[in-house]
């Protein structure tokens, strides 16, 4: 071995034929593996992928919903007001496809002889005088080519089918496949037209979303998991009145259609069906026969303005009218007219004459947005007037600015501060020496103006404001009524306005005579209810009870105190005392003692740069004076005197309760209302109160 060389280029070259042997087993594995890859992608997507998917989606559904069945709004009689009445309606979920495409044609002639069948059965058994339909409206219907619907939903075939459709295709459902009979239900408003705008009407809910209200339950809708609380685009949903208020309570709970899907999104398997539930009932303290009372008087009166001279002329202009009446002891709201008023039937029928419509669907009890307007373009909202001097009196009494025996020499104005002008009574009469019970009766300005406002001022100065403020609050004038009535106006405090006014004493002296706010209807019903109470304001109550479809009280509605002014006895004796307007001539032979103030609301109005002030009859009572029972408020724009334009409308609707429930609790039916006046005509020297 000495001597021996190794054979180094021999080495080297074994080496290199290795490496390059592990370089070509290594390039061909990968060559294999990316060959075996590619192979199962291609198997993966085009043998295995549909079944996969197919897995992938199994079990899933979708959801259908049905619309619940809204519950009634009834009247304190029992008269239904806004019912909805039910009716069953033929669906069906196509559970294959039947589209124009290659696949759907095959299946075309099955689907259309489910739709000769289903005509022969509307020929049968349906209604020979209402919806008759063809083969081709079947197939128009179910929307075969999904242009309206997704594959999966159901599409409504024929509404109102007859009792012996319904009973056909339920017995027959092993013919038609995917057929469901689904409840559904139609909204109607009693055709007497009682309290249009206080019932409210309904609106689709895709079309409410501007209101803050649907637009939480919108953006509650998207994470909501249980189907029947989820609301649909296509339900109708209160948008005004009772509808809205007890939107919750009406409504009921959606049903729905849970179909299983395929991959393409059609039915596959057997949809299941959950019913819809039935809203809860309101029992409104709306009283139809009073209220048509109060519809009837408003047009009535209206008529008479427009063809009898008051004060010297005719007013024309006099277009609307508007009164509340609300119980003293309970604030329930028997009666709550906007006149002129329209059908609610037209949301759910429609109408050739928008226009009329949309000018009287407002409540012009609670909004100035009314059931249209006077003719000088006057909204319902309007100043107190002389109603408000029982108020103005109570709070001098009250500041102990005067006492209820001091007296003031009318001579028949007074003058603001060192303002020149004089602001004069009525007819500038000058009533002589008054105290607070006949400046009262006497409807003074002057005596409200010295007594009262430049006295308070004196007292507070510029703070007397908010003195005055809190006094009207308290009384329900410029805060809310606590109705619940959606769109409540809270009033114009003018009197806040001072650099309208001229100053601080000057808001103060228009508003102690009615000239410094403006009040809606329900509010004046609310004051006057107060002043009845002595000092207690009371919640107008809308609804006596919630009851469900078998009758079960599910909420009653109970006498609500929001606040109270505590005054002595001696000052509400002289103010109610004081609320004894002489003559009114509409209550000449009323049976009952009552307390009453009338007021004209002086506003200027402007035409072609001309102005020209007109007078707007505002009056407020209750009955009887003692032991009062209801509270009643009446405002006509430019009515002229509140005396003779609202004043009538009034006694109508204390009438029409005393008929109905008894001003002293005994109902008195008109026919003995008549013979007692009959016998008080023949007896000697009848006393009228």
């Amino acid at each position: 071995m000495k001597g021996f060389k190794p054979d180094n280029k021999q080495n080297e070259g074994e080496s290199s034929n290795q490496f390059n042997l592990r370089i070509n087993v290594f390039f061909f594995s990968t060559f294999i593996l990316f060959c075996i890859i590619i192979v199962r992608l291609a198997i993966l997507q085009f043998v295995e992928g549909p079944q996969l998917q197919g897995q992938e989606t199994g079990g899933q559904s979708r959801i259908f919903p049905l619309q619940p069945i809204r519950g009634s709004i009834v009247d304190a009689s029992g008269t239904p007001l806004a019912y909805s009445t039910a009716s069953q309606s033929l669906y069906i979920t196509l559970l294959k496809d039947y589209s124009s495409s290659e696949r759907g044609q095959q299946n075309r002639p099955e689907i259309e002889e489910v739709a000769e069948q289903m005509v022969k059965v509307f020929d049968e058994y349906g209604d020979p005088d209402g919806e008759q339909m063809t083969v081709d409206d079947v197939i128009k219907a179910m929307d075969l080519e999904f242009n309206k619907q997704p594959g999966y939903e159901p599409r409504r075939i024929k509404s109102n089918l007859t009792p012996e459709e319904v009973a056909y295709f339920l017995e027959h459902k092993n013919i038609f496949a995917g057929v469901e009979v689904v409840e559904e239900s139609s909204r109607h408003y009693n055709t007497d037209r009682i309290a249009v705008q206080t019932i409210g009407y309904l609106r689709e809910f895709k079309g409410t979303k501007d209101l803050n209200k649907y637009k939480e339950i919108d953006e509650q809708n998207r994470t909501q998991e249980d189907p029947g609380l989820i609301y649909t685009e296509q339900e109708k949903v209160g948008v005004d009145g009772l509808e809205m208020m007890f939107q919750e309570e009406l409504r009921g709970k959606n049903g729905y259609i849970s179909i299983p899907i395929n991959p393409q999104n059609m039915a596959e398997g057997v949809p299941t069906m959950v019913p819809p539930e039935k809203g809860y009932n309101v029992h409104s303290t709306i009283h139809k026969d009073i209220q048509l009372a109060a519809q009837e008087a408003i047009l009535e009166q209206l008529q008479w303005l427009h063809t009898n001279p008051v004060s010297g002329k005719l007013h024309r202009d006099a277009l609307t009218g508007y009164a509340v009446a609300m119980e003293v002891d309970t604030g329930n709201i028997v009666a709550m007219a906007s006149m002129p008023d329209y059908d609610l039937n037209v949301w759910e029928n429609g109408s050739d004459d928008w226009e009329s419509v949309m000018k009287y669907y407002r409540n012009g009890t609670i909004s100035p947005y009314s059931s249209g307007r006077s003719g000088n373009n006057l909204e319902s909202v309007l100043l107190l007037g002389s109603t408000v001097k029982p108020l103005s009196v109570l709070i001098g009494l009250n500041e102990n600015l005067f006492g209820v025996n001091e007296y003031y020499p009318d001579i028949g104005y007074a003058q603001i501060g060192k303002d020149p002008r004089q602001i004069r009574n009525s007819g500038s009469r000058a009533f002589g020496s008054l105290n607070a019970i006949t400046a009262i009766q006497n409807s003074s300005n002057a005596y409200m103006i010295d007594m009262v406002a430049e006295r308070l001022f004196g007292k507070y100065g510029s703070k007397g404001l908010d003195v005055w403020n809190d006094y009207m609050e308290a009384f329900g004038l410029g805060v809310s009524t606590g109705s619940g009535l959606p769109n409540e106006f809270l009033g114009r405090k003018e009197y806040n306005n001072v650099e309208q006014m001229g100053s601080s004493l000057a808001s103060l002296a228009f508003s102690s005579f009615g000239q410094g706010g403006k009040y809606t209807t329900l509010q004046l019903a609310q004051y006057a209810a107060t002043l009845a109470n002595r000092g207690e304001r009371i919640k107008p109550q809308l609804a006596t009870e919630i009851v469900d479809h078998n009758g079960n009280v599910v909420k009653k509605f109970e006498r609500e105190v929001l606040n109270k002014m505590e005054f002595s006895k001696e000052h509400w004796d002289a103010v109610i005392k004081g609320m004894n307007t002489q003559g009114l001539r509409a209550f000449d032979d009323f049976r009952y003692d009552f307390a009453r103030k009338t007021g004209t609301s002086e506003q200027d109005i402007y035409i072609n740069g001309t102005r020209k002030r007109v007078d707007n009859g505002v009056f407020i009572a209750f009955a009887p004076r003692e032991n009062p029972k209801l509270a009643v408020a009446v405002v006509i724009p430019e009515g002229g005197f509140g005396s003779q334009s609202a004043a009538p409308i009034a006694r109508k609707i204390f009438d029409a309760y005393d008929e109905i429930y008894g001003l002293d609790g005994t109902p008195h039916p008109k026919q003995d209302l008549e013979t007692e006046q009959e016998d008080g005509e023949q007896g000697e020297g009848g006393e009228n109160q």
